[in-house]
């Protein structure tokens, strides 16, 4: 057993050491040259690929590092793998070291790889002066012909859209025409013209902005150091373009479900404002709905149509199944809720006012302390124009709430009353008072003939009567003119009959004073009565009066006597 052992170990002592020797004599050295100078021999297989095969790839992979400037400020390094090391330049491989190579250089295979790294290094360090001499001045030439392009196309464009925009504004009336659907005017031709003026000016920006987007990562691409700033760039920009791209590519089926939304309610408030537009003009009319509710139930109907509309996009809004959307839209309705409490109400005031009819626009009425004609009524507010030309604006609730006095309901069918009072003595004939304030009445424009003014004695005070004189007028817009008028004329009807206005709270001496009467009414040899004595117990003289003017007689007065206080 020992003598067959030993002829075994001696057998494969020679074959191996023949193996070996073989190999080193089979695999002849193929140089590896690059810039004239030889940095290591290639001298085993792999695969497929012999020596040469081998050093031709790897002078190949040397000439294009050294052309291509993105390999600058890379360092060149080994990668280990099971049974090979890589000699890499950043992330680019440059050769392999394999066991066969290190078995036919007869050195370990991390010593032939550093070996073979150090070479290329040294290869590479001793080309890179020059290498960065050429990048910059190539990068230098190249931006100055893309700087030269831009300016060009720069002043290109500076000429030419001046002449576009003159051109444009030449074709107003010509070639670009008002929009019109029968003689309803959509938009202008000076509209039209300052819109596609308006348009170029956005295409020119839109142009300016494109050549530096593609000018600045060109010239930063010519440069190693900001090659990778660069593809930046262009990520940054066309990143959020391909992604708006996308998401607008599959946002287009919910973008038809958009449009049929908005064809079907837009043809539908049209076929409904026609609708409402021929009850306003009373060309179709239905028992119990008024000409006046038309344009406001128009306008219910179309905001209900509104939000049922955008209830039916709100699925196909972009974003709108998101949480971010969600809060939002919680948010606005809190605010919704809470800010608009007032303004709720006072929309349902006015459509409650608006179906109630107690006024029409122009109509005099009174709200609150604020007497004028209403000039606007919306779901909001009510504005009344004042007969001083001021115009007030009262929320819808707060008319709601109060109540209102409409002086024009009645005045076209049978006329308002206007009415004012005046107090007289007793010592004029109530007769006489009629007919003088009838007679003012009759005076005063703007007071109807037929119904006739007619006179009430309201009540009897303790110095004088209350008279009301009541007339009927068709225009109450024209209130406050009507009564100074009729408060004119009252006083001259009553100066001019010799009647004195000495009431409410009026008082003088009779004796020695003048009437209180202005003196254009009084006769011209009018004198102030004097002051009269009497002496006890003589008889009195009669006063010398006017019939309309003579005070009713006292009753006679006892002779004086040893009782009297006066006597």
């Amino acid at each position: 057993m020992f003598a067959l052992l030993a002829i075994v170990l001696a057998t494969l002592g020679p074959l191996g050491q023949t193996r070996t020797d073989s190999v080193r004599q089979v695999a002849a050295g193929v140089p590896v040259v690059f810039d004239g100078d030889t940095l290591f021999q290639v001298r085993a297989r792999i695969g497929p690929f012999g020596p040469a095969e081998r050093a031709a790839a790897i002078i190949n992979r040397l000439a294009r590092i050294a052309e291509d400037d993105t390999f600058a400020d890379d360092t060149v390094a080994i990668v280990e793998s099971d049974g090979a090391s890589d000699i890499v330049l950043g992330t680019f491989v440059i050769t392999t070291v394999t066991e066969a190579d290190a078995l036919a250089a007869a050195v370990p295979r991390a010593a032939l790889a550093a070996e073979h790294a150090r070479a290329i290094a040294e290869a590479l360090a001793g080309d890179s002066l020059w290498t960065i001499t050429k990048l910059v001045a190539g990068g230098l030439a190249k931006s100055l012909l893309v700087a030269m392009v831009v300016v060009a196309i720069l002043m290109a464009m500076a000429r030419m859209f001046p002449v576009i925009y003159r051109t444009l504004e030449g074709w107003q009336g010509k070639l670009i025409r008002p929009i019109r659907i029968q003689r309803l005017e959509l938009l202008s031709a000076a509209r039209a013209t300052a819109f596609t003026v308006g348009l170029a000016r956005v295409v020119r920006i839109a142009m300016i902005v494109l050549v530096f987007f593609y000018a600045i990562p060109l010239v930063f691409g010519f440069f190693p150091w900001t090659h990778d700033l660069s593809d930046q760039l262009f990520a940054y920009i066309l990143a959020p373009v391909r992604q708006i791209g996308s998401a607008f590519v599959g946002y287009v089926p919910n973008l038809f479900q958009i449009a049929v939304i908005v064809l079907v309610t837009y043809y539908l408030l049209r076929f409904i404002h026609l609708f409402f537009d021929g009850i306003h003009r009373r060309k179709l009319t239905f028992r119990g709905f008024y000409s006046e509710w038309a344009e406001p139930t128009y306008k219910i109907v179309r905001f209900l149509i509104f939000a049922f509309a955008l209830v039916m996009m709100f699925p196909y809004l972009p974003g709108s199944g998101s949480d971010a959307f969600k809060g939002v839209s919680v948010f606005f309705g809190v605010l919704l809720s809470f800010g608009s409490a007032g303004a709720i109400g006072n929309i349902i005031a006015g459509v409650v006012i608006t179906y109630m009819r107690p006024f029409k626009l122009g109509d005099r009425v009174r709200i609150a302390d604020a007497l004028g004609d209403v000039i606007e009524r919306t779901l909001l507010v009510t504005r009344v124009r004042t007969s001083k030309n001021v115009d007030i604006t009262i929320p819808n609730a707060m008319v709601l709430a109060g109540h209102i006095v409409n002086y024009s309901s009645t005045a076209k069918e049978g006329g308002v009353i206007l009415h004012t009072r005046v107090t007289i003595g007793y010592n004029v004939p109530w007769k006489r008072v009629h007919e003088l304030l009838v007679s003012a009445a009759a005076r005063t424009e703007g007071l109807m003939a037929e119904p006739g003014p007619f006179v009430l004695q309201t009540s009897l005070e303790d110095s004088y009567v209350r008279y009301e004189l009541n007339a009927y007028t068709e225009d109450p817009s024209r209130m406050a003119r009507i009564y100074s008028d009729l408060h004119q004329h009252i006083q001259d009807v009553f100066n001019e009959a010799g009647v004195e206005i000495m009431s409410p709270h009026y008082g003088a001496m009779r004796d020695g004073n003048q009437v209180a009467i202005p003196t254009d009414y009084l006769p011209p040899a009018y004198e102030a009565p004097a002051f009269r004595l009497f002496s006890l117990g003589a008889a009195r003289p009669k006063p010398s009066v006017t019939p309309e003017r003579e005070p009713p007689r006292p009753p006679a007065s006892p002779p004086a006597g040893p009782d009297d206080p006066y006597t």
